[in-house]
């Protein structure tokens, strides 16, 4: 899906960006900018895209995001329902590698960074300590000023540079430059309808109707684009769907087949197997256990 370039806005008399959101969602936009990003949920619950990855996000989440890489947190359709008492909370810190300065990450002490910098082109998601810590610096530095700001981002990347408590989201993912704005409409609608309909049967001329395309132009269309078929990024969200309601423990498994827009229990469980290497039982059990 073919990302639409965002326009990170920092103060001139910034060097980053740093913001603490509350609002009733994240939006629909998939997007990428040459800025890195580290994002804070604090509240707020949904399925996050970044580069070929779909998953679940969930309040407490600490992520990296390298210069380019494309994502999106789209969160619960209950989110988009204009319910006052229901909203996201996060830190969003945006800076690009050498907001500090071209040299200052080649010299001897920094040697960690640029090394950081590389793992976060596939994106890092932090847990244990490391989060506790960077969520902490992170509150600081929002209403930090002058000095005391670049001291706390300093902090930060000294912080994530030297923890081991992280795993990598995506493969590497290639940048993008130049994308044509009507690749860039399609495409994001093709994500929005997905995600308003993924309870229910979508056929190819459906959603090759949404693209204004034939049926075999979108299908080779989104697959140049993403570099997967729509049937398996549609069984990705459905599962991706699955795995929050069998967390949550309220409904029976049989019942968040159906409710995930699978059209029998024997699909639903070969899909979910495939997609995660258990059972849907199995991921139950072991998420409850922890």
């Amino acid at each position: 899906m073919k990302p639409r370039l965002k326009k990170v806005p920092i103060k001139s008399e910034s060097s980053f960006s740093i913001n603490h959101d509350i609002m009733p969602n994240f939006g629909n936009v998939w997007h990428y900018h040459p800025e890195l990003e580290l994002h804070y949920n604090i509240k707020g619950e949904g399925v996050r895209f970044i580069g070929d990855h779909i998953d679940n996000f969930s309040s407490g989440e600490i992520i990296l995001l390298g210069e380019n890489l494309p994502h999106a947190w789209r969160c619960r359709e209950e989110y988009f329902q204009q319910d006052p008492d229901l909203n996201i909370e996060a830190i969003v810190m945006q800076f690009l590698p050498d907001c500090l300065g071209k040299d200052w990450i080649n010299i001897p002490e920094a040697y960690l960074i640029p090394r950081l910098y590389e793992k976060a082109k596939s994106g890092m998601i932090f847990y244990g300590e490391t989060q506790k810590k960077v969520a902490q610096l992170m509150y600081e530095c929002t209403y930090a000023e002058n000095l005391e700001r670049i001291i706390l981002l300093l902090a930060i990347l000294k912080t994530l540079a030297e923890s081991d408590e992280y795993r990598l989201i995506t493969n590497k993912y290639h940048a993008f430059t130049s994308p044509n704005e009507a690749d860039t409409i399609r495409l994001n609608k093709v994500y929005t309808y997905t995600f308003s309909n993924y309870k229910s049967e979508i056929t190819l001329k459906e959603i090759a109707a949404i693209s204004n395309l034939s049926v075999t132009s979108f299908c080779r269309y989104f697959k140049m684009m993403t570099r997967k078929s729509y049937y398996d990024f549609l069984i990705e969200i459905r599962v991706s769907h699955a795995c929050r309601l069998l967390i949550e423990n309220i409904l029976p498994t049989e019942v968040i087949c159906f409710e995930c827009g699978f059209n029998n229990v024997s699909n639903f469980y070969r899909h979910f197997k495939k997609q995660k290497g258990v059972t849907p039982l199995e991921y139950k059990r072991v998420h409850l256990s922890r």
